[in-house]
């Protein structure tokens, strides 16, 4: 594959990141400038010469700008083959001239689909046409023709071209490589966004989402944004994607701050302590091992929360992971910093608190936006699972009270407490928890009896008076046996079991309070 030289490019793109400093650099190395719309009034008014696609094409732009390059002279510039014969007579005899090199980026769709409210034909009209056409082509002739698609390669074609005066075979096959991506990307959020539509007479937030919220074809649109050291194990290749659309939100954009690259473990960690951070309204701190929460708890102030859920179990807290859903002030960063720690997640952290950590030079700090749930995704072999995200909420009213005795106030809130944290445990799961703080996790369990033991034995405050959540049922009275036996006064748990009412009744024998959610959360 022989090398090109760039005598004619056309550029035409909808992010005009660093559109005008490559296009300078490319008219001082003498390569002529063809382009469209907004694109060509900016490069004119930077005082760069360019000229319009319709000189080039004979034909106006026309439809409100769904017809500019939609033309034999634009893609027969791209497409036709430079050493074919016949090619060469075509594109002569109809006075078509080549293009070197295609500068596209396309209509910002998924921008639009995100926009509350948005109305159909405004998305409609944001389905670009000419742009992929263009990309597809010039990525097509690669031989012959450079396709440029994402800014983030304006700087490297610019010194390759100023150093050698011309692409390399390997470049344009890199350059269409990544152009097919594109569209590929494109092509697949559009359908997605689309057959969640109704009907093409309602708006876009009138979707068949609810009715059937899982789709026939399943889409995914990731890019990579670094690769990582390792994955779980030192054996395994991995790297971090971040999700089309997510827009700098979630933990796959976060913001590191300081610290030692991210690894495979600490994102998988970051994600769970955040996710469980985020169930709650009041300060909450959390800390996790391993994906498990080895102490959660509320409080007035970030200090309090973190001295409260350090206290839980603070040998396992040692080289774990923290989620904390306020921003991180001087006060709690003074105390957090006393302990050994991988990450720290939360929304922000202010100067004091910054400074204070810049003393750990291996602390990763990182800053993290919110994101809208998505799908739960699992791969097995040969396909992949898909489930709607276990966001349920549960209130007081939603309770059930089985037992004689009834839950205190106290009681009732402690259990809510325990029942949110819960639900991020590996399951078999138990959680012995107070008012605002854990006491005990039994997590991942193959038996629901050992993780009522495990859960006891594992806690380091006292556990009389304590309630218990467990993720699901009790298959057999011996589990609220053994956490009776550990000092526990009452119980939240799903029901359902073909024995329930023996449970309830071992429970009512025992003194306990129990409620009933009706919801199961299984974490496998």
């Amino acid at each position: 594959m022989p090398t090109t030289t760039i005598q004619r490019a056309l550029l035409s793109v909808t992010d005009k990141t660093g559109i005008v400093d490559f296009a300078k650099k490319l008219s001082r190395l003498g390569v002529e400038l063809v382009s469209t719309g907004g694109t060509a009034k900016l490069l004119r008014d930077s005082g760069i010469a360019v000229k319009d696609i319709s000189e080039l094409t004979g034909f106006p732009e026309m439809l409100d700008g769904r017809v500019k390059t939609l033309h034999p002279k634009v893609h027969g510039g791209i497409l036709h083959i430079r050493d074919n014969p016949s090619h060469r007579a075509s594109v002569a005899e109809h006075g078509i001239q080549p293009i070197d090199m295609v500068v596209v980026n396309l209509y910002a769709f998924e921008k639009t689909a995100a926009k509350p409210g948005v109305e159909f034909q405004e998305l409609i009209e944001n389905i670009d046409i000419g742009g992929p056409s263009m990309i597809r082509s010039a990525a097509k002739n690669f031989h012959d023709v450079a396709i440029v698609t994402s800014p983030d390669d304006y700087a490297n074609i610019a010194e390759e071209l100023s150093s050698s005066g011309s692409l390399s075979a390997e470049t344009k096959w890199r350059l269409a490589q990544k152009a097919f991506a594109t569209t590929a990307a494109y092509d697949s959020a559009i359908a997605s966004t689309l057959e969640k539509i109704a009907s093409p007479t309602s708006g876009v937030a009138d979707s068949k989402a609810a009715a059937e919220p899982l789709p026939s074809t399943l889409r995914l649109n990731y890019t990579k944004k670094m690769d990582l050291r390792y994955g779980e194990n030192p054996h395994q290749r991995a790297a971090l994607y971040a999700e089309a659309g997510a827009e700098n939100t979630g933990v796959a954009n976060c913001k590191q701050l300081q610290g030692k690259e991210l690894s495979y473990n600490n994102i998988v960690d970051l994600q769970a302590a955040w996710d469980l951070a985020q169930e709650f309204d009041e300060i909450a701190c959390v800390i996790i091992k391993h994906t498990n929460p080895s102490g959660t708890a509320t409080g007035k102030t970030i200090l309090e929360a973190y001295k409260k859920a350090l206290e839980v179990d603070p040998v396992s807290a040692y080289g774990g992971v923290i989620g904390i859903n306020r921003p991180i002030d001087a006060e709690a960063a003074e105390e957090i910093a006393k302990l050994f720690v991988e990450a720290i997640a939360a929304p922000s952290f202010d100067s004091a608190a910054r400074a204070r950590f810049a003393t750990k030079k291996n602390l990763r700090l990182v800053e993290i936006t919110p994101a809208k749930p998505g799908w739960a995704l699992k791969h097995v072999s040969g396909g992949m699972l898909v489930q709607d995200p276990d966001i349920r909420p549960l209130t007081e009213a939603d309770l059930k009270v089985v037992t004689t005795r009834k839950p205190t106030p106290e009681e009732m809130r402690a259990m809510l407490f325990a029942w949110k944290v819960c639900k991020h445990v590996k399951s078999n799961a138990i959680v012995y928890a107070r008012d605002g703080q854990t006491v005990g996790v039994g997590a991942g369990q193959m038996s629901r009896v050992d993780s009522c033991k495990i859960g006891a034995m594992k806690a380091v405050l006292p556990l009389a008076g304590t309630v218990v959540a467990s993720d699901a049922f009790f298959p057999f009275p011996d589990g609220v046996e053994e956490v009776a036996k550990a000092g526990a006064v009452a119980v939240i748990q799903p029901g359902g079991s073909v024995r329930d009412q023996e449970v309830i009744d071992a429970a009512n024998r025992l003194g306990l309070a129990m409620v009933f959610t009706g919801v199961r959360h299984f974490r496998h």
